[in-house]
């Protein structure tokens, strides 16, 4: 993977996710606990040892450029590594990234100046892991031009997405972007081959393509024309995407084992966080005993900004007439600087330096950094939006008029609070 630079596109708004990205642009929300969305992306990258990386912010990305300023300075530069943070430079108009070709035709200049010899194109906005390196074999094996990586999926959600047609040699054919009505698979009438945004060019054809061809997208604009004209393959995640893994497990001893897996369980896992309810699912894919998504893996590791916390901390708080309360964890992911006091947690992801106070229940919930929980309250199946101060004794997730009348509510029922919401109260 020497000579590949994997560009990743971090300019989203995030729209659907408000309120969420109200001062943060959608690759900079929180994810897992510790993480941000954008450093799955760059954890794949590093596992797939792609050393040449381009991230391309635009709204709001102060955040996401801090966050990677302190700590994904990883690159060394004399071996010719690196992570370069390239917002619109404006070097060819006077406008802002209009699109996915657009962000990366705007800086043909610096690309062209390292002669790679493939270009990797991922969003900073997906979960997933993906060994990058396989992506590039199958690309060549095809001698393809351009790969696409697809996954089956519903055709009721596959509006969201570009949705693509395939011969028996996976070549595409067709490529609807976000269609109303989708082409399915053949045999399959449910089911569509969707567009998981990530494609691999073979370097001077993407170069030839963005020089002759001024639209902005690459899913709405160049691929679509090129089907007649240049060989586009379809890369079938689930079936090849293989991340080898240590599978650990209670011996008969009742010891800690462990075994090596070939494809870990979770090497067809992808999501894309593209509404509030799909950034909930994501994070309740990382609780209980097998999680759909898993963070602890080792030949695989997820990295991210290590922040200054002290360990978690957990309490038994004697009531006035002698009970214990104490406060619990179960199936959840806590995050350092957090403090149980009392309180219960199930099915849960905290973020740094959570205050859950005695007698508080929270249930099926993203809590952000920075969020005091009362006594007694009662959270279930919510979000809660970082530097949150909930008074005691409120109830959240339990009565969907109640909760339609002071927050922003999903499709799916999760509640959304935020600082401004309980400032109302």
């Amino acid at each position: 993977m020497k000579n590949v630079i994997a560009l990743i596109m971090a300019g989203g708004k995030g729209e659907r996710l408000m309120p969420l990205t109200k001062s943060r642009s959608k690759p900079a929300i929180p994810f897992g606990g510790i993480y941000l969305l954008a450093d799955l992306s760059l954890s794949n990258c590093i596992n797939s040892e792609v050393y040449k990386i381009v991230v391309l912010p635009q709204y709001k990305s102060q955040t996401l450029i801090q966050h990677i300023e302190s700590g994904w300075n990883i690159f060394s530069q004399p071996l010719g590594h690196f992570l370069r943070i390239v917002p619109p430079q404006m070097m060819s108009g006077d406008k802002w990234y209009q699109g996915t070709a657009d962000s990366i035709r705007q800086n043909l200049e610096m690309i062209e100046a390292e002669n790679p010899s493939h270009l990797l194109i991922l969003s900073a906005d997906h979960v997933y892991k993906m060994n990058y390196a396989s992506f590039k074999r199958y690309h060549e094996a095809n001698q393809a031009d351009v790969s696409i990586a697809v996954i089956e999926t519903d055709k009721s959600v596959a509006r969201e997405y570009g949705v693509l047609q395939v011969n028996d040699d996976f070549r595409v054919t067709g490529f609807q972007e976000k269609p109303k009505n989708p082409a399915t698979i053949p045999g399959h009438p449910d089911l569509c081959l969707a567009s998981m945004g990530i494609y691999i060019f073979t370097a001077d054809v993407l170069i030839d393509l963005l020089k002759s061809d001024d639209r902005p997208d690459f899913g709405k604009d160049i691929l679509p024309s090129i089907l007649k004209t240049h060989k586009v393959i379809a890369y079938p995640y689930k079936r090849e995407n293989k991340i080898e893994e240590l599978v650990f497990f209670t011996d008969e001893g009742g010891s800690r084992a462990e075994r090596p897996v070939e494809v870990a369980p979770d090497s067809g896992y992808w999501r894309d966080v593209g509404n509030l309810d799909a950034y909930w699912n994501a994070n309740m894919d990382l609780c209980g005993l097998t999680p759909y998504f898993n963070l602890y893996g080792v030949r695989w590791p997820m990295r991210t900004t290590q922040r200054q916390f002290p360990p978690v901390k957990t309490l038994s708080v004697t009531e006035p007439d002698g009970s214990l309360l104490h406060g619990v964890a179960r199936d959840s992911l806590v995050s350092h600087g957090c403090v149980i006091g009392g309180g219960s947690v199930r099915n849960s992801v905290l973020s740094y330096n959570v205050s859950v106070h005695r007698g508080a229940e929270v249930d099926e919930a993203v809590v952000m950094e920075n969020v005091d929980i009362g006594r007694f309250c009662k959270i279930k199946k919510a979000i809660i939006a970082d530097n949150v101060k909930i008074p005691a004794k409120t109830t959240i997730g339990y009565s969907p008029k109640e909760d339609r009348r002071r927050f922003a509510v999903t499709p799916r029922g999760i509640v959304v609070v935020t600082s401004d919401d309980i400032a109302k109260f």
